[in-house]
């Protein structure tokens, strides 16, 4: 296995495709290397091309989902966002656990911005998740509107801005490139 000796916090935001995306290559790129590589998955529930190419790439890179599929956050009645809020905090024990135990060397957290931005989860506590990251684990973290706290403490933010998209002309979500 292959071992980092200076992790950093990167984020990928913005409103432009390719979040989810550049984290997966920058996933890719490190299994590639023997790192080993666990991304958690917020707010996704279901099917994506990612889960069959990355399931190729075991033991390397490993993708967690510990929600069950529903709509968009917007759509669920406040049943279901509370049952969605226990699996976050489902989620959440996890990602603690894989960093206490240093279970691997590259920690993906997918779409953890919206997760903030639903108030899923507190920004205080993903800051302090962040604080305990061990010196030789790199962690990525996904999603829109990253708040000043978390812009603060990353080691790298980079944001992906939409210039054009076909979205505009009518072209819909398009299975193997938008999921």
């Amino acid at each position: 296995m292959g071992k980092l000796t200076k992790g950093c916090i990167q984020v990928y935001t913005g409103d432009g495709k390719g979040k989810t995306t550049a984290a997966i290559g920058q996933g890719v790129r490190a299994a590639g290397n023997e790192l080993r590589v666990y991304m958690v998955q917020f707010l996704k529930g279901s099917e994506t091309g990612e889960l069959k190419s990355i399931e190729k790439l075991d033991p390397y890179f490993k993708i967690f989902r510990f929600e069950k599929k529903r709509g968009f956050f917007w759509t669920l009645s406040d049943e279901e966002k509370a049952e969605l809020k226990k699996e976050i905090e489902e989620a959440f024990k996890f990602c603690k656990k894989v960093l206490e135990n240093k279970e691997c060397d590259v920690l993906i957290l997918d779409e953890i911005m919206g997760v903030l931005h639903n108030k899923l989860l507190s920004v205080e506590e993903v800051v302090e998740f962040l604080k305990s990251k061990p010196e030789d684990m790199e962690i990525i973290l996904t999603g829109r509107n990253v708040p000043k706290e978390i812009m603060e403490i990353a080691d790298l933010v980079t944001e992906m801005k939409e210039i054009k998209h076909y979205f505009e002309k009518g072209v819909p979500a398009r299975k193997g490139i938008e999921f």
